[in-house]
């Protein structure tokens, strides 16, 4: 498996365009549950403002992605009006998303950077701007592959340097990390995930906490805890879930939880459930 393949199938980032064209004066997006935001600019020049005030202009064709929930503004330029495609990123309501919680707040490049999302680009903007039949769905699918080419851009050109990204653009801490997320049942323990990584114990420790930002047995710990969530969601048994993420019964897992998130995990679903 990949570095990216296994998360997105757990994991799922859906998008949906709601505008293309060109935008006249400022355009106001709330913050969303569980949603992030696409803009891609073909043409003209647009200011972006973030909820803290912060402000940044583009005026070369660009990709803007805001993976997490955030409010934000943009402005239209009068002298040289944009012409864009904005989308929602919309993840599974029943989890995180470790790859957006693992991306910077805002995250930009020039189409010129990558051929493979410029040729993309093209082909969606050709889509866009034009009125075929299954605009919209086809609008979606396109998006959809933009979302990976950019995960791809991030992973090659090793734009993260610290967290998840970075782990997994690392060639011998992405072998564990796949194999820790392939198999989170498995009784991992500190040699073993230094082999797979042909380190020294003492130096996989140190290596995997500098570039991940946590031990390796916190990363298992909180994998688990995320897949636990997710399979909480589809009312799986305690026990059943205990089971696929590498506790011996319900019990374990509970401790796990209050320990980590200070509630068990019926309490945890419940509280979700309500939220």
């Amino acid at each position: 498996m990949d570095q990216l393949s296994n998360i997105l199938q757990r994991f799922t980032m859906n998008t949906e365009v709601f505008f293309t064209g060109a935008l006249c004066g400022i355009s106001h997006l709330e913050k969303q549950t569980n949603q992030g935001h696409l803009h891609l600019l073909q043409s003209g020049e647009i200011t972006i403002i973030n909820e803290q005030g912060q402000s940044l202009v583009f005026n070369q064709p660009t990709v803007i992605f805001i993976p997490l929930p955030n409010q934000h503004r943009i402005i239209g330029s009068n002298d040289n009006p944009p012409k864009l495609v904005c989308a929602n990123v919309i993840y599974d309501q029943a989890h995180s998303n470790p790859i957006a919680e693992a991306l910077p707040t805002l995250l930009h490049f020039q189409f010129n950077q990558c051929p493979k999302i410029k040729q993309v680009a093209l082909s969606l903007f050709d889509e866009a701007f034009q009125d075929n039949c299954g605009r919209l769905p086809m609008l979606n699918a396109l998006t959809d592959v933009f979302i990976i080419h950019i995960l791809r851009f991030v992973l090659n050109n090793k734009m993260m340097q610290h967290g998840l990204l970075a782990g997994l653009s690392h060639p011998q801490l992405s072998k564990v990390l796949l194999a820790i997320q392939s198999n989170p049942e498995h009784p991992w323990g500190l040699q073993e995930m230094a082999d797979i990584a042909l380190m020294s114990r003492s130096k996989f420790a140190e290596l995997f906490k500098r570039v991940v930002g946590q031990s390796p047995g916190d990363y298992l710990l909180d994998w688990r805890i995320i897949i636990a969530k997710g399979l909480l969601k589809q009312n799986k048994s305690v026990a059943l879930v205990a089971n696929v993420v590498g506790y011996e019964n319900g019990s374990a897992l509970a401790r796990v939880f209050r320990k980590k998130l200070g509630v068990s995990p019926k309490q945890w679903l419940l509280s979700s459930q309500e939220n």
